[in-house]
């Protein structure tokens, strides 16, 4: 027969909550392996905003969200994980003490699932204006990953949420002027976040839509506005981001079997999904009182991992070392 390596634990998402949870199932000696569709570690972070600050993680005041990768993949390697990216897993079975896990490339095998794979795969919502996919990619932007290409330029972004109000404050000294546009009177970015742009040099517009984007050759010039009384206003512009959020699917994780709410995996206490052996954090997971945010699921990994622990290892104890009695 083929000799197929098991592991302790595979966690399939490598953003920060997965990130963390290979440090600690480094922490407690299991073999740890860490599958991901995208072609680099960091999830959303590194794939939609590497250059975005990032201000709810403890200890730091603030962040850039590709630091923060840096250093979890880091210490993520502290127990020498096994690293497969630009796999999609399609499927999960359980077979005797193991799991075997199939993925559009092959099949990995393992004692125990981690799901960390926060939202899923992810597209951004795209801006509904007729031929506006002549900008995309060149002058339209649904990400950013370099600031530079703004730099001395006139930059609106669309959206009323934190990212689009966090765009916005990182672009305010790098372009030449910034406007943020809603759609709606109301925001939905943070309180804080609010205030701060009000204060800001950032012009913000609202309630406008959006009616026209005006350029040639992939360049927008002009973009132009309405508002709910069919009031237009135009705007100079060489650069257009939006932020409308992401629409987001599980995908074949759904039809494992798992108790889902919406597009969450349910899980308990321990992060313990319904059928035993298979965990969840981070975004992915749910369960009553559930706050979304990095730091929680900063703590949701280590009781996935312990727990995972106990579970291969009855005679292990769940709560661990501190770090400071096992790094001396």
């Amino acid at each position: 027969m083929e000799e197929r390596e098991v592991f302790d634990i595979t966690i399939i998402g490598g953003g920060p909550t997965g990130l963390f949870a290979s440090f600690y199932g480094g922490m407690r000696k299991m073999k740890v392996k860490i599958i991901d569709s995208l072609p680099q570690l960091g999830g959303q972070l590194t794939e939609l905003y590497p250059d975005k600050f990032i201000y709810d993680v403890g200890g730091f005041p603030k962040i850039l969200a590709k630091d923060l990768v840096d250093s979890l993949v880091q210490q993520a390697k502290y127990g020498d994980p096994e690293i497969c990216l630009e796999e999609t897993v399609t499927a999960a079975e359980r077979h005797g003490d193991h799991f075997v896990i199939q993925t559009d490339k092959g099949l990995h095998y393992t004692k125990a699932i981690l799901l960390t794979a926060g939202v899923g795969a992810f597209q951004p919502r795209k801006l509904t204006v007729e031929e506006c996919e002549a900008f995309e990619g060149k002058t339209l932007h649904y990400g950013v990953r370099d600031l530079t290409v703004f730099s001395d330029k006139k930059v609106v972004v669309l959206g009323g949420g934190d990212s689009a109000v966090d765009w916005s404050m990182m672009l305010e000294n790098v372009a030449s002027h910034v406007t943020l546009s809603h759609r709606r009177e109301k925001m939905t970015a943070h309180e804080a976040n609010i205030d701060i742009l009000m204060d800001s040099k950032v012009a913000v517009k609202k309630p406008f839509g959006v009616k026209e984007l005006v350029g040639e050759n992939g360049q927008v010039n002009e973009l132009v506005l309405i508002d709910k009384e069919g009031n237009e206003e135009r705007l100079e512009v060489d650069h257009v981001i939006v932020n409308y959020g992401n629409i987001t699917s599980l995908g074949a994780i759904k039809e494992w079997g798992l108790e889902m709410d919406k597009n969450s995996v349910v899980v308990n206490s321990k992060m313990e999904t319904n059928i035993p052996g298979i965990y969840a954090a981070g975004d992915i997971a749910t369960y009553e009182g559930k706050v979304k945010l990095i730091a929680v699921g900063f703590g949701e990994a280590p009781t996935a991992i312990n727990n995972a622990k106990s579970y291969l290892d009855p005679k292990s104890k769940v709560q661990p070392l501190h770090s400071t009695s096992v790094f001396k």
